[in-house]
C-alpha cells in the first residue's frame, strides 16, 4: 500500500487464504519484513477457527497499540 496500512484496513497483498503476495519478494515493505511473526499473531493450526479468531483479536490489539 504505496501510502502504508492504517491500523484495521486489510492489506491489498493479502491472498483469499491471508498470505502475502509479496512475501520474499524486493517490493515487500521494510517493514513487514522486519516483522517477527509469533504464536499469538499467527495461531498454532491455520485451520482452527477459533485460533484464527485468537490471532486476529491479537493483530486488531496489536494495530489498535501501535497506531
Amino acid at each position: 500500500m504505496p501510502n502504508g496500512k492504517p491500523a484495521g484496513v486489510r492489506c491489498v497483498e493479502l491472498d483469499e487464504t491471508n498470505r502475502c503476495r509479496l512475501f520474499g519478494r524486493p517490493e515487500r515493505p521494510a517493514f513487514c519484513a522486519g516483522l517477527q511473526p509469533s504464536v499469538e499473531m499467527c495461531g498454532t493450526d491455520p485451520s482452527v477457527e477459533t485460533t484464527r479468531a485468537r490471532a486476529m483479536a491479537y493483530l486488531t490489539w496489536l494495530e489498535r497499540a501501535t497506531r
